[in-house]
């Protein structure tokens, strides 16, 4: 099960996995993310992981397919944070972190629960006039 949790920021989708994860859980954060990128430019992410048991496979092909789909689209993306205890999962964010760039991916501890919360509700700065299109001209 996927619970979302109140993110604190308007550009960040927080969310607690526990037991069984299933397809519909995932689609109900990928409903999240793609309702808030109708509203922010970039958003991040919270994720407290710790009692998650495992996912369904259909909730692994949900979450590979989506995370295909985004690879165009990282740029809008800008800061996750997976709050956990469990060894396993450190690596796994630290090759997502290589992986998908400019998304920033750290991990924390359940002990550092406020730490990521404050980490991840950073806001993006504003993109570079040269990133956005726009050049000055002398006059």
């Amino acid at each position: 099960m996927i619970e979302l949790l109140p993110p604190g920021a308007a550009h960040v989708v927080a969310l607690r996995a526990s037991g069984r994860v299933t397809a519909g859980d995932l689609q109900h954060v990928i409903d999240a993310i793609e309702g808030l990128k109708e509203s922010q430019a970039r958003i991040s992410l919270y994720a407290e992981i710790d009692a998650m048991r495992w996912m369904t496979l259909t909730a692994v092909l949900r979450d590979l397919g989506y995370g295909l789909t985004q690879l165009g689209d990282l740029r809008r993306f800008y800061r996750a944070a997976v709050v956990t205890d469990r060894h396993w999962v450190r690596p796994l964010a630290r090759l997502e972190n290589r992986l998908f760039k400019p998304l920033e991916v750290r991990t924390f501890s359940n002990a550092e629960r406020e730490p990521a919360l404050e980490w991840v509700r950073h806001l993006p700065e504003a993109p570079d006039s040269a990133d956005v299109g726009t050049t000055a001209t002398a006059g």
